[in-house]
């Protein structure tokens, strides 16, 4: 059958003895490249890397494998994955693994249990993981972790400093005092809080870094309002602030409702209805700021002062954390190494008069 000019054959893929033959050298040569291998001359390694480009070879995983006798897949154990923080923070992890040449394969629980947590575990097992990434958001989780014994290296993602395990975290603490900080310098006399669910580590760290700047700064700490991340809690929360000021609380030593650090973005967009409802304007009469920095915070009327997460951090030093301890056989004394990750505060107009 002749070849029509419209019908190409399929260009087959270079292989590694394509590359020996481009470079010059033995396909020995090239694997020692490809693993990253000491005894190579630098002259001869920068020969084979512009073969490699020149042919646009890449490596095949499943051979590579089959040698190394590793699966060169790694395992994450989420909850929640719904919500902006887990989303985010699965996708850098599984973004991150890509980039270090392995597979994710992850499963997703309901709620965090010593039993779901094993059972997990023994699924991934099953599957080969060479080790895992366990998101820990709820202390319930931490609590469970804690009780099961790990047939590989593990890493958290966001569960505290107290664990024997080696961790990840974006600093909380540091992002609910930048905030907090933030609006006690705009005039504000104390700054209220709308918090998220108190099995949340995260809500925690946020709760405990708003209140120690209060403290510092010798404020009244008002009350913590408490929401579940969603923009409904946040609208009950706001309505009951918007009460506040718009019955003008008589009572004795009332607290001025001037300021408003919201736990997360979705709250805020909740909090700042309520306001509007109310005839409230912000920030005219009550200055707002969330947490998240949610990539419609800077559309909302006026654009939301947030503290921002930088989620590819997270999952860059957990995926390096994770293959440090595979190449060690979780040996490497890092039981107690905790990463911790500082976000930013973001200033837009919700917390500043235009």
């Amino acid at each position: 059958m002749s070849r029509t000019a419209g019908n190409p054959t399929p260009r087959r893929a270079p292989t590694m003895a394509d590359v020996a033959q481009v470079a010059g050298v033995s396909h020995q040569t090239v694997s020692r490249v490809l693993s990253d291998h000491p005894n190579v001359r630098e002259s001869t390694r920068e020969e084979v890397q512009r073969a490699i480009e020149r042919l646009g070879y890449r490596r095949n995983s499943s051979a590579r494998a089959l040698v190394t006798r590793r699966t060169l897949t790694l395992g994450v154990v989420a909850c929640n994955p719904t919500l902006f923080g887990p989303s985010s923070t699965l996708f850098s992890l599984e973004e991150a693994a890509r980039e270090e040449g392995y597979l994710v394969s992850t499963v997703t629980l309901r709620r965090y249990s010593a039993t779901a947590l094993r059972e997990a575990i023994e699924h991934l097992s099953g599957w080969g993981v060479e080790g895992i990434v366990v998101i820990v958001p709820y202390r319930e989780a931490v609590n469970a972790l804690t009780e099961l014994s790990l047939p590989f290296p593990v890493v958290t993602v966001e569960g505290g400093h107290t664990l024997p395990v080696p961790g990840v975290s974006v600093d909380q603490e540091l992002g609910a005092q930048l905030v907090t900080r933030h609006l006690l310098a705009a005039g504000h006399s104390t700054v209220w809080h709308v918090a998220g669910p108190r099995d949340w580590l995260e809500a925690e760290a946020r709760i405990s870094g708003w209140r120690r700047v209060l403290e510092e700064a010798g404020a009244v700490v008002p009350p913590v309002l408490e929401g579940d991340w969603t923009p409904l809690s946040g609208y009950r929360a706001g309505q009951e602030l918007a009460g506040r000021v718009v019955g003008g609380d008589t009572r004795a030593g009332a607290l001025p409702v001037s300021a408003v650090f919201v736990a997360n973005d979705q709250m805020a967009l909740g909090v700042q209805r309520a306001f509007r409802e109310a005839g409230l304007s912000v920030p005219g009469h009550v200055a707002l700021a969330g947490f998240d920095d949610i990539p419609e915070a800077e559309y909302f009327a006026p654009p939301l002062t947030s503290v921002r997460q930088d989620f590819a951090a997270v999952g860059q030093a957990s995926i390096r954390l994770l293959l440090s301890r595979i190449e060690s056989g979780g040996r490497s004394g890092a039981e107690d190494e905790h990463v911790l990750i500082e976000p930013r505060l973001i200033v837009r107009g919700s917390s500043s008069p235009t």
